[in-house]
C-alpha cells in the first residue's frame, strides 16, 4: 500500500500556492488567452480547494459552526468581488451589486437547496431537518431580501430605485444586526435547532466515523482557507474582463455579470451542500444554503454601503418587477418546503425549476 501524501503535497495545498503565484505574476496586467486558460484552470482548483479545507475546519469545530466558517468565507469572496469590480468598471456598475446579492439568494434558496433536497431525497428516501432552526434562518433571510432589495424600489426620498443616504445606513446597520442576531442565536442561545435530526427527529450524532482532524491540522487548513479564498477574489478580478466579454459575446444583458459572479463564488457551498446531504445530513445543507443567502446580504450590503462613500455614481438596490416576482415564489415555495420539516424529491424539483426560471429570464428579461 502507498504511503500517503504529506498535506502539503496534496493538490489541495498545491494549488491556492501556485495560483496565488499566477496571481503575483500577472496581477494589474491583461493576460493573453492561454494563461488567462490556466489560470482558469486554478481558479476553479482553488474553489475546490476552498471547500476541502473549510471541511477540515468545519469537521474540526462541528456544526453549525463548520457552514458558518464557509458561509462567512464565500460572503468575504463576493463582498471584494463587488467592490473591486464596482471600482474598477469603465461603465455603469450601480446595479452590479444588485445583481450578484440576488442571484446569491437566488442559488442558495432554489440551486443549493434543490440540489441537496434532490439528492438527499433519492439516496435515502426521505430526508429530516429541524423545521423550528431552518425556518428561523428562512424569516431572516426573507427579512434581509426585503427590507434591502425591495423596498428600494417603493420608497420616495430618492428617485428611482435607490436609498437615501440616510435609508442606505439604516438598512446596512439593519442588516448587519440581524445577521448578528442569527448567528448568535445560531450558535450559542439555540444551538440545537441546527443540528443534523434522524427521521424519527433526535439529533444525529457527528459526521462520520472518522476522527476529527488535529488542531494543528485544523489551524494548517484554515490558513490554506485563507490562500485559496485570495487566490479566488484576486484571480477573478483578471478574469473579470474577459467574462465581460464573454457575456456580451453571448448578447447577455450586462446584469448576468452577477449571476456569473455569485454561481462561482457559490459553487464551494454547493458542492458541500450536496456532500452533506448524501450523507443523510440535510439539516447542513440548508444551514449552508441559508446562512450564505443571509451572510450575502448582512455582510455585503453593510460593506457596499460604506464602500458607496467612494464609488461613484448611485448604488441601485430596488428589484425590477419580474425579480420580485420571482422572490415572492420562492419564498412562498421555501415556506411550504419548510413547514413540515421534511422532504421528498418533489420539492428538490421545484425548488430547481425555479432556479432554472431565473437563469433562463436573466438570459431573455
Amino acid at each position: 500500500m502507498p504511503a500517503r501524501l504529506k498535506p502539503w503535497l496534496h493538490w489541495t495545498s498545491i494549488v491556492p500556492l501556485v495560483a496565488v503565484v499566477l496571481l503575483a505574476l500577472t496581477w494589474g496586467r491583461y493576460p493573453g488567452p492561454i494563461l488567462l486558460l490556466i489560470e482558469g484552470v486554478f481558479l476553479i482548483g482553488s474553489v475546490l480547494a476552498a471547500v476541502h479545507h473549510a471541511e477540515v475546519v468545519a469537521h474540526r469545530v462541528g456544526e453549525p459552526f463548520g457552514s458558518l466558517v464557509l458561509a462567512v468565507a464565500v460572503a468575504v469572496i463576493e463582498v471584494a468581488l463587488i467592490v473591486t469590480l464596482m471600482l474598477s468598471a469603465t461603465s455603469d456598475a450601480s446595479t452590479l451589486a444588485r445583481d450578484t446579492v440576488f442571484s446569491a439568494v437566488m442559488i442558495t434558496m432554489n440551486g443549493i437547496v434543490g440540489l441537496s433536497l434532490l439528492v438527499g431525497a433519492r439516496r435515502h428516501g426521505l430526508v429530516s431537518f429541524n423545521a423550528e432552526g431552518t425556518g428561523s434562518a428562512l424569516a431572516t433571510v426573507i427579512t434581509l431580501a426585503t427590507l434591502t432589495l425591495v423596498l428600494p424600489r417603493f420608497t420616495t426620498s430618492e428617485p428611482g430605485p435607490v436609498f437615501s443616504p440616510a435609508q442606505l445606513t439604516f438598512a446596512a446597520i439593519a442588516s448587519l444586526a440581524l445577521y448578528g442576531f442569527f448567528v448568535f442565536t445560531q450558535t450559542v442561545r439555540h444551538r440545537d435547532f441546527f443540528l443534523p435530526t434522524a427521521p424519527d427527529g433526535g439529533v444525529l450524532t457527528e459526521d462520520d466515523h472518522a476522527e476529527p482532524p488535529t488542531t494543528a491540522q485544523a489551524l494548517n487548513s484554515l490558513g490554506l482557507l485563507l490562500v485559496a479564498l485570495v487566490a479566488v477574489v484576486g484571480l477573478t478580478k483578471i478574469e473579470s474582463p474577459a467574462i465581460e466579454a464573454g457575456v456580451a459575446a453571448l448578447g447577455f444583458p450586462e446584469s448576468f455579470v452577477g449571476v456569473v459572479i455569485a454561481l462561482l463564488v457559490l459553487l464551494p457551498e454547493s458542492i458541500a451542500a450536496v456532500k452533506a446531504a448524501r450523507r443523510n445530513r440535510v439539516q447542513t445543507s440548508l444551514n449552508l444554503a441559508y446562512g450564505s443567502a443571509m451572510a450575502s446580504i448582512g455582510l455585503t450590503i453593510p460593506t457596499i454601503a460604506v464602500a458607496s462613500i467612494w464609488i461613484p455614481g448611485r448604488l441601485a438596490l430596488g428589484l425590477e418587477a419580474v425579480h420580485m416576482v420571482l422572490l415572492l415564489l420562492s419564498v412562498v415555495v421555501a415556506l411550504l418546503t419548510v413547514i413540515p420539516g421534511r422532504a421528498k424529491t418533489l420539492q428538490g424539483w421545484v425548488h430547481l425549476v425555479l432556479l432554472a426560471s431565473f437563469l433562463f429570464l436573466s438570459v431573455t428579461p
